[in-house]
């Protein structure tokens, strides 16, 4: 993403009617993608603790849209901002297909998941670093249960304020996010009963989870302020809330899914977030109110899309009944597709389709379990989903 700093606006400017962006219209929302690959024995199917090497290898090609992480076993990359989900896969395709070939060349693979199929070492092998090692000093073993990796996607709104309204308003589809993104059903190998064992085990972190209802920018500076303050936060880059402004691009950063298997997956969540964040600026932009659920009901809901997947049930925050996922996923949808262009929406249907008829990336794994009953053959499948 740009490296443009986030305009200030006024800490006394309320969340709920910001003075609108001139970047809210549908065709100029621009979104940029955040990807984290585990690099993987071909042969063993176990993690390497190569991936340091796999980054130098691939940054030949790929330059500073590739880094390191908090493991010696993943990969993270970055697109650019694009307005287009069309470009934007584009993008993901060859970046993906570039660190694979780049693995490839050290005799390793790359896979997209959210939790490891198979084992880890214990402690972890982290990356070197100043800032890694105060992260373990700080948060002992929950750094050991992390390689866990996500798919963060970027709106580029350019005011705190704005950005936080927004984040009000996409709070409450958090859950349904979950849901169609969830791809992490192993750990260890084992089957943990969760379609995304990654957000039971991420929601450890003392600031992680769904974000707070802001009030005003003022509310979220001084949040911020009190965990740097009692050391709760390393610091800013350390909110790591499943939305958050991001603290050095004017992005609002939606961060709540697993590592997704296929670009078009990848896509569709791009595409859900985006139609999303574009119908919330339009209720910013007309001052209405964000719902306000109980934070309770959406801990629960979060429990229950990572439980129980696109297949399931969900929780209604407004009732606190379960209904089938598959509606929730129709509210969410019937919200977001309206915003798209033309072309977007070709590109989400193709995604929606291949939901509709395999499920989510956690239903494609254990259908590759049960051909053979081969934690192998889920990696495989993960290989091949990563660069489909």
């Amino acid at each position: 993403m740009t490296s443009e700093k986030r305009a200030s606006l006024s800490d006394a400017a309320p969340v709920d009617s910001p003075s609108p962006s001139r970047h809210a219209g549908p065709s100029v929302v621009r979104v940029g993608v955040e990807e984290e690959y585990l690099v993987v024995d071909p042969i063993s199917r176990q993690l390497s603790t190569r991936a340091d090497k796999v980054v130098a290898e691939a940054a030949t090609e790929l330059g500073p849209r590739v880094t390191t992480e908090l493991t010696r076993y993943q990969v993270e990359v970055r697109t650019r901002p694009h307005t287009s989900l069309g470009a934007l896969g584009e993008e993901l395709r060859h970046t993906r297909h570039a660190v694979a070939r780049a693995a490839g060349r050290l005799g390793l693979r790359i896979v997209s998941t959210g939790t490891p199929v198979l084992g880890q070492h214990t402690p972890l092998p982290l990356t070197a670093g100043e800032r890694y090692a105060q992260s373990l000093a700080t948060f002992r073993a929950l750094d050991h249960e992390q390689t866990v990796c996500a798919c963060h996607i970027h709106v580029e709104i350019p005011d705190l304020a704005t950005a936080l309204a927004v984040s009000n308003h996409l709070r409450p589809w958090l859950p349904a996010l979950i849901a169609l993104s969830a791809n992490s059903p192993y750990w260890d190998g084992q089957d943990t009963g969760y379609d995304s064992w990654r957000t039971l085990t991420w929601g450890r972190w003392p600031v992680a989870g769904p974000p707070p209802y802001f009030e005003s920018p003022r509310q979220y500076e001084d949040l911020v302020s009190t965990l740097l303050t009692s050391q709760t936060l390393l610091d800013r880059a350390g909110v790591y809330w499943d939305i958050r402004p991001s603290h050095h691009v004017p992005t609002l950063e939606v961060r709540v899914a697993d590592a997704t298997p296929t670009p078009d997956d990848t896509l569709l969540l791009a595409g859900a977030v985006k139609g999303l964040a574009i119908a919330a600026l339009t209720a910013v932009r007309d001052g209405r109110t964000a719902p306000r659920p109980q934070v309770e009901l959406l801990r629960a809901a979060y429990w229950r899309a990572a439980r129980d997947g696109v297949r399931g049930q969900s929780m209604d925050l407004t009732t606190g009944r379960l209904q089938p996922a598959a509606r929730h996923l129709d509210h969410l949808w019937n919200t977001a597709l309206p915003g798209l262009s033309p072309d977007d929406l070709a590109t989400v249907h193709v995604a929606r389709q291949r939901l509709a008829d395999q499920g989510n990336g956690a239903d494609r794994q254990r259908a590759a379990y049960r051909r053979r009953h081969s934690y192998h053959d889920v990696v495989d499948h993960l290989v091949h989903q990563t660069t489909a």
